[in-house]
């Protein structure tokens, strides 16, 4: 049976980075990459719709050991793929990935001390082995995004689209459209079908906290030009960190101050101000909810001219060419754009088994946010939620290749976090978006104190992650 030392699940911004790291840290461990895809870039190549970009500085979100070149600090779906595919080209990461290749079933052996994957590839299903899984699948759903029930859409005689699925062919030239949603893929599709809607109209049950920055970061331009590539990458790096995570921090502990600054930012950038009130003023605290990013001003720009609009209200139900409000206005449609959000799905959806007891991820806690307690070898890559994916991601990085080094230092086969239990669990991820509210069922739990504890807080998870003791409520044998 084909084995390898650890065996890498998905191909995206997190696998690749994972790779690099097994490939530099313990270049004495053999790895593979599987992707259940047929291209390499995950979430960057899945999502096509028109618009699409990051909502984090490619600073943070790229790679440490691969500094971004390109123009905007705020960059577009397709240059972060590229980004993506060339880094993975770069190094020979794209000769470890085996493509089509999905994992559906995973069976840890203590007498082997080994996993024993089930694997799908077109018709057929094989079976490979390793000794450490790592799940770089991310936490959402690529086969079903989150659709409430919105009454009547199966009546509408138009188009109805889901970003996460956007067709290629689909024409929109002066077309009228309605986008139900209000976080960040809704503000970013408005701006970019308006350049070629006849109407496009932002339909949110609830406002969003938005912030505008420029899409290229001026600062990072001065400092590229004066100093080594590698080197300037850092100092931006580092600047953004301790701005955003600043302002994160601020906008938690003092509240009452955060929210005037941000309605500061929509009253500055809308020419009519009574738009403030009932669309950007929401009535959770900052940060409570992923807070919305527009470069340049985009959205406001385009509520400005007047080829976007913008209208809170709730949908009593859907006609045949129209939405029809609770308010009794009417919005006429042609296209239908549902960007109500992802489907989370822990761990890839993969049914885990430990020496044949079926394996609930909602009993686990998370260690170190990267593994999961009473299960031997076997890592999980999340990111942050209040800041780039990637810092967080390529320290757990990081971290396996720490552990993997001291359990070949020590003669070990198996680390095993201590089973945990904790009177007062924390959800895993500490948002109160929606999308994450409705699966706090079927995710791992975090603990109230470290090492079970999740820090959103990159300043903090550095030094602990990086140097901090290996055998903190880890078993090895």
């Amino acid at each position: 049976m084909d084995h390898v030392d650890v065996l890498i699940v998905g191909a995206g911004l997190s696998g690749i980075g994972a790779g690099y790291r097994l490939q530099t840290q313990c270049p004495d461990r053999t790895y593979a990459i599987l992707e259940s895809r047929d291209a390499i870039g995950g979430t960057w190549d899945l999502f096509r719709y028109p618009g699409i970009r990051s909502d984090s500085d490619m600073y943070t979100l790229g790679y440490p050991f691969r500094p971004w070149r390109g123009e905007k600090s705020i960059a577009d779906g397709e240059d972060i793929l590229r980004y993506v595919r060339d880094t993975a080209a770069e190094f020979g990461i794209d000769k470890q990935i085996r493509f089509g290749h999905k994992v559906t079933e995973a069976s840890w052996s203590t007498q082997s001390a080994r996993w024993t994957v089930r694997v799908v590839n077109g018709d057929d299903t094989t079976e490979m082995t390793c000794s450490f899984l790592y799940l770089c699948s991310g936490y959402y759903s690529y086969e079903s995004p989150y659709t409430p029930d919105i009454p009547g859409l199966e009546d509408f005689a138009g188009t109805v689209v889901h970003p996460q699925f956007w067709p290629e062919e689909l024409d929109y030239d002066r077309k009228k459209i309605v986008v139900i949603g209000s976080g960040a893929t809704a503000v970013t599709l408005v701006p970019s079908l308006a350049e070629r809607a006849e109407r496009v109209t932002l339909l949110q049950r609830s406002p969003s906290y938005i912030m505008s920055l420029p899409a290229r970061d001026l600062i990072a331009q001065q400092l590229r030009k004066r100093l080594p590539d590698r080197f300037a990458h850092r100092v931006v790096r580092t600047k953004n960190v301790v701005t955003n995570l600043g302002f994160y921090q601020f906008c938690q502990r003092l509240p009452a101050l955060a929210k005037p600054l941000l309605r500061k930012v929509a009253t500055r950038n809308l020419r009519d101000e009574s738009l403030v009130d009932p669309h950007f003023s929401p009535s959770y605290r900052p940060w409570d909810q992923r807070l919305c990013l527009v470069p340049d001003a985009d959205l406001f720009k385009a509520l400005n001219r007047g080829s976007a609009e913008i209208v809170t209200d709730r949908i009593e139900a859907v006609t045949e060419k129209s939405i029809r409000l609770e308010s009794g206005a009417e919005l006429e449609a042609d296209i239908i754009v549902t960007a109500t959000g992802l489907a989370l799905l822990p761990a890839g959806g993969i049914a885990f088994t430990v020496d044949g007891t079926p394996l609930e991820l909602t009993g686990t806690f998370t260690y170190r946010g990267t593994m999961l307690s009473g299960v031997p070898n076997l890592a999980l890559c999340l990111g942050y939620t209040n800041a780039s994916w990637t810092l967080r991601a390529d320290l757990a990085s990081l971290y396996l290749c720490r552990l993997l080094n001291h359990m070949r230092r020590g003669g070990y086969r198996v680390a095993t976090p201590e089973r945990h239990h904790d009177p007062h669990p924390r959800p895993l991820l500490g948002l109160r978006s929606g999308y994450i509210k409705r699966a706090e069922g079927i995710l791992p739990k975090q603990g109230s104190a470290s090492p079970w504890l999740m820090r959103q807080n990159y300043l903090l998870d550095l030094p602990t992650m990086r140097f901090g003791r290996l055998d903190e409520a880890m078993q090895f044998s």
